[in-house]
């Protein structure tokens, strides 16, 4: 082990993503017991989504993998997404037999991402590509500022919370292009296809959602 990384572990001692429990020795970026009681999804459960014909997830949206995306997105924990970007890799790679030209994300608004100090969806992207041996294009920017997603309830609420919020980025020209669109988590899944129907728009001639996790 390099020295840095010896004296970094003794500091803030490496936690499992998931339980937030200290990794034992032998356990790299998550724990074992994580790794067997996940929620894992199926090859069946991809999530159709209008625009974006379907939506791949490796894992539901519950209990520890809930808690870990709180802590990816809202407690600074951005190295999550070395983990997080190879399932999702794993994902893409076991169940999507099509060709890929190249990967993109679902962006955060300005404020939001300053205030954050990163996009989420952009490090899992950049992530995924760097694992897949993708091209990661940013292709879409948000024009709106909207509420949270996950703090509305109503369906039809969360598709005019997020309509016409993207847009893709101008003289952007996606002619013929197969593209993934990544984000963390899906839900209803408005806003993969507000973010979709504006790459289609700008030439896009297929899109493919990936996320981490799909809510029930």
């Amino acid at each position: 082990m390099r020295p840095l990384r010896f004296l970094l572990d003794l500091l803030y001692p490496p936690k499992c993503p998931f339980c937030g429990r200290v990794l034992e020795r032998g356990e790299e970026g998550w724990c074992a017991s994580c790794q067997e009681e996940l929620p894992w999804t199926g090859p069946d459960d991809a999530k159709t989504v209008e625009s974006c014909g379907i939506c791949l997830s490796p894992l539901w949206y519950q209990d520890g993998v809930r808690a870990g995306m709180h802590r990816y997105k809202f407690g600074g924990g951005r190295g999550h997404a070395e983990l997080f970007g190879l399932l999702m890799a794993q994902c893409l790679q076991d169940r999507w037999e099509e060709s890929v030209d190249l990967i993109t994300w679902v962006p955060l608004h300005p404020k939001r991402k300053r205030k954050r100090g990163y996009d989420q969806a952009e490090l899992l992207a950049r992530r995924v590509g760097e694992l897949a041996g993708l091209s990661v294009e940013s292709t879409l920017e948000k024009v709106r500022a909207t509420a949270v997603q996950s703090e509305i309830s109503e369906d039809e609420a969360r598709k005019a919370n997020v309509k016409d919020a993207y847009r893709a980025l101008p003289g952007l020209d996606l002619a013929g292009k197969r593209i993934v669109l990544i984000d963390d988590v899906v839900t209803t899944g408005a806003t993969l296809w507000e973010c979709a129907a504006a790459l289609r728009q700008a030439g896009a001639a297929s899109v493919v959602g990936l996320t981490f996790a799909r809510a029930r």
